[in-house]
């Protein structure tokens, strides 16, 4: 295999992490795009500072590269300033010569889901194409490794596993790991997997099972609690349309395709993880 120089923006996060750690594990080099360089010492990586509201950063930072992973987040910004960000990343890796940029979008977002933050993805996912350099989508399913909130847990302590969802709606999941696994075999096939996009999800299960798995793991009765949506609204109206959305109309992937697109994967399950979560520790 050839070892590459890989920029991965959101190097801190659960993606970027996941992401950097599969290519260190595959023997590249990996360069971390960060605010806070003091973060990431003693990772392994070359830490660059860089700010996606400074467009010269970001070319200094994608100099030499051969290839960039993209993930930006409209969560403690707006859809408006992620798809700004994305799109100087984006810019900037093409002015450097990269050869191959991988972006990550959200499963579902070509069904013009009109989810927020899906249609602002969907929006760069556009851009990168009419750029049209060596390129690559991954979109994701939701994530098993944001289940348990503050919110989640006091409700668990109850019994109760809330979702905004109906009990026997399937919903298509995956965890951070899959994602940075897979990202690492594209990364490793440029040529393969160039003008492709790729949902991703390890599983389907209802809100129903995950309260059975949650049930078994914790060693308690789970029920699931289903939120009304309105109340999701009071938190944030971008996730209560999510919710919505997956309610009425669902979010669907090919996981046997992608199990056999991608066999060496782990596809880490709901059940297993949280059966190896540390319930007493999380529960008081």
């Amino acid at each position: 295999m050839t070892t590459r120089q890989i920029l991965v923006t959101g190097a801190t996060g659960a993606q970027g992490g996941a992401v950097a750690d599969a290519l260190l594990r595959d023997g590249h080099r990996v360069r971390a795009l960060t605010r806070r360089p003091e973060t990431l010492e003693g990772s392994g990586m070359d830490v660059r500072r860089g700010d996606f509201d400074d467009p010269a950063s970001l070319r200094a930072a994608a100099d030499g590269a051969d290839a960039v992973f993209v993930v930006t987040t409209p969560f403690g910004t707006d859809l408006d300033t992620e798809v700004r960000h994305a799109k100087a990343m984006i810019d900037a890796a093409i002015d450097a010569g990269v050869d191959h940029i991988v972006y990550t979008s959200a499963a579902n977002a070509d069904h013009r889901t009109g989810i927020p933050h899906f249609d602002s993805k969907l929006e760069v996912e556009h851009y990168l194409i009419d750029r049209k350099p060596r390129h690559t989508i991954l979109a994701p399913a939701a994530f098993v490794d944001d289940k348990l909130g503050d919110w989640a847990l006091e409700s668990l302590r109850h019994g109760r596993y809330p979702v905004p969802m109906t009990g026997d709606r399937p919903l298509a999941l995956i965890s951070a790991a899959d994602i940075g696994a897979v990202a690492a075999q594209v990364f490793a096939d440029p040529d393969t997997f160039d003008g492709h996009r790729i949902d991703l999800a390890a599983e389907e299960l209802t809100p129903n099972q995950m309260a059975a798995a949650l049930s078994e793991a914790i060693g308690k009765p789970i029920e699931h609690q289903r939120v009304p949506i309105e109340q999701a609204r009071r938190f944030s109206d971008d996730l209560a349309t999510m919710f919505d959305y997956f309610d009425r109309v669902g979010l669907f992937v090919d996981v046997a395709g992608l199990r056999e697109r991608f066999p060496s994967v782990r596809w880490h399950t709901f059940s297993a993880w949280v059966h190896a979560q540390d319930w007493p520790a999380l529960l008081g």
